[in-house]
């Protein structure tokens, strides 16, 4: 054999190889259509945007009441072909609210009756979660999110008037909490997201006498909008 036909030969092997990598990757491109990727990339980014309901379990008031904003930033890095971990900043605003047929008298004190209260706590939050999608793009995931205390305030109104002294019971500064999340693909990077939070450490360890229990936990539910940008 000549030596120009082993080049001709070895080409031919370099061409081939060249297009059937080409079919592999392309392949692999339309599996993963499945997921949440607008384009094909590891990381993905985006905003999101919506309400917190919420209510705090051991406040002798039930309801999700309080309302309150959830913004911020998102973004997913993808691990598998079905498989991404989602990684948020955010701005969470949660706590509790009575409503005038949800108002009972403090406990072993029946001459007190509660006209008002509120709990207003406000948070940075990072969630990280592991998300598992189906082939209309739509996931659910679950994972673990932290959370750090900016500012609180409590509102407490009784008739006939007492002092409590609530803050002399201030909330825990960090908290960390159970997330469950669904997000419903609707058009190219635009998602629907519910979501369900609930505190694996207290997020107050104690609480005027006979007014509650002494432990108290973050109990959630968000409604969200989710665009991806890229």
């Amino acid at each position: 054999m000549t030596k120009s036909k082993k080049f001709g030969g070895f080409t031919i092997i370099i061409v081939a190889l060249f297009f059937l990598c080409q079919r592999i990757y392309a392949q692999d491109i339309a599996e993963d259509e499945h997921g949440l990727y607008v384009q094909h990339h590891i990381f993905y980014a985006g905003v999101v945007a919506g309400v917190n309901l919420s209510q705090v379990d051991g406040d002798n008031f039930a309801g999700y009441y309080k309302y309150g904003a959830n913004l911020g930033l998102i973004g997913y890095a993808k691990l598998w072909k079905k498989v991404a971990l989602s990684y948020e900043l955010l701005y969470s605003q949660r706590g509790s609210r009575a409503t005038a047929i949800d108002l009972p008298k403090i406990s072993g004190i029946d001459s007190i009756l509660i006209t008002k209260y509120g709990i207003n706590v406000n948070y940075a939050e990072i969630p990280v979660m592991i998300n598992v999608f189906d082939k209309t793009k739509s996931h659910i995931g679950a994972g673990i999110s932290y959370s750090r205390l900016l500012s609180s305030s409590e509102t407490l109104q009784t008739y006939p008037a007492t002092n409590a002294g609530l803050s002399k019971y201030p909330f825990i500064k960090n908290n960390m909490e159970f997330v469950v999340s669904s997000e419903l693909h609707i058009w190219k990077g635009l998602f629907f997201n519910i979501r369900f939070q609930y505190s694996i450490i207290p997020m107050r360890l104690a609480v005027p006498p006979n007014f509650s229990r002494s432990v108290q936990y973050i109990n959630m539910w968000s409604l969200r909008m989710m665009y991806l940008i890229f």
